[in-house]
């Protein structure tokens, strides 16, 4: 169960990182304009293979991004580093302040 699971994660991981997930935000942003081209026709394939008859109207439209996907990813990438920066500072203050507390514990 562990091996499927560790099989699946790795799997999703090689396809982000082959289709350019895992690139800069221009890879991602190219990536998502080629996923939103090849799904619609994708999803109709496996309709007809079904056999279910699924008309181009019930399908729902891709949505449309107005948002920048290469300042949103600098963003989120910036916060992470930021918070990791100053992860080993936050330790020593809560460390600091823990031994304080468990010290007036003791007393």
């Amino acid at each position: 169960r562990l091996l499927v699971k560790g099989g699946l994660a790795g799997a999703a991981v090689y396809v982000a990182y082959d289709q350019g997930l895992l690139g800069s935000g221009i890879e991602g942003a190219e990536a998502l304009k080629k996923a939103q081209e090849t799904l619609p026709p994708a999803i109709q394939e496996w309709t007809d293979y079904l056999g279910w008859e699924v008309r181009a109207a019930q399908l729902p439209s891709t949505p449309k991004i107005d948002f920048s996907f290469s300042a949103s990813w600098n963003k989120g990438v910036h916060t992470v580093m930021s918070a990791l920066s100053v992860a080993p500072t936050r330790a020593c203050e809560y460390t600091v302040e823990g031994w304080k507390y468990v010290k007036d514990l003791v007393k």
